[in-house]
């Protein structure tokens, strides 16, 4: 078995703007409906968490994008969660995948996901 490492790196901003240009289109499109209702609970930090969501999104599709194919992985088969103690967690739940899946993937801890100003960075291994 390999195991590999992704990262990213995104700027909150960069975030921020693409949500509001794109009138909800982008929102839809990447995160799952309990990723949007975590993010907006956040109120006023609420795209600290939509940028460091994308960015955990990001850096698992770096780590495992050789280990699924020929099947397409989509932002939202991709979801972080939170376990019972608030530490963030990545789910693989292929939403968007009509076929059954012969394994399920247990939730994948993550050491943290830091939020630096105006940039989260997020490990994925």
């Amino acid at each position: 078995m390999q195991i590999k490492c992704g990262t990213d790196i995104i700027e909150i901003a960069r975030i921020k703007e693409t949500i509001e240009d794109t009138d909800g289109a982008f929102l839809k499109r990447v995160y799952t409906e309990s990723e949007i209702a975590y993010c907006e609970a956040k109120k006023k930090m609420k795209y600290q968490h939509y940028a460091a969501r994308f960015a955990a999104k990001e850096a698992t599709f770096k780590a495992i994008s050789g280990f699924f194919a020929p099947y397409e992985i989509t932002w939202k088969d991709i979801e972080v969660t939170n376990d019972k103690n608030g530490r963030p967690r990545l789910e693989l739940i292929r939403k968007t995948n009509p076929k059954p899946r012969k394994h399920r993937h247990k939730p994948i801890s993550l050491q943290r996901i830091r939020h630096r100003q105006c940039y989260p960075i997020v490990p994925v291994k």
